[in-house]
């Protein structure tokens, strides 16, 4: 049984960094393609960042870019979402996806198998 759990949201000031961290079990396959989303209050959930398992690839929506950067430590079995310059109109709930079997990157919240339960992030001016 897949499960993904998110931790590290909070409340922080615009301009300041954030770190969340979504760490998986029952994945067994060699490649899976993992993202992070989030969806605010009356919006509909936007891909943030997307990484491949299987080569490292990334890719950010264009509000994240220079500004996010996700990671994973496959020995951890971890992915991580470092925010940095956060600024309010990222506040929003964070929720980490998978994609067992995928080998590529997604922004787009089809074909994502697996969810977690999501971790709230506050950003005030």
């Amino acid at each position: 049984q897949v499960q993904l759990v998110e931790s590290g949201g909070g409340s922080v000031q615009a301009g300041g960094s954030l770190g969340l961290s979504c760490a998986a079990s029952g994945i067994i396959s060699p490649s899976t393609q993992m993202g992070w989303f989030r969806q605010a209050p009356g919006k509909e959930r936007e891909g943030v960042a997307s990484i491949s398992t299987y080569n490292g690839a990334t890719a950010y929506t264009d509000s994240a870019k220079g500004r996010f950067t996700i990671s994973q430590d496959n020995a951890k079995n971890t992915v991580y979402l470092q925010m940095n310059s956060v600024q309010p109109e990222d506040t929003a709930i964070y929720y980490c996806a998978a994609a067992p079997g995928m080998y590529g990157v997604s922004l787009s919240p089809n074909g994502y198998n697996y969810w977690g339960q999501g971790t709230q992030v506050t950003v005030s001016s």
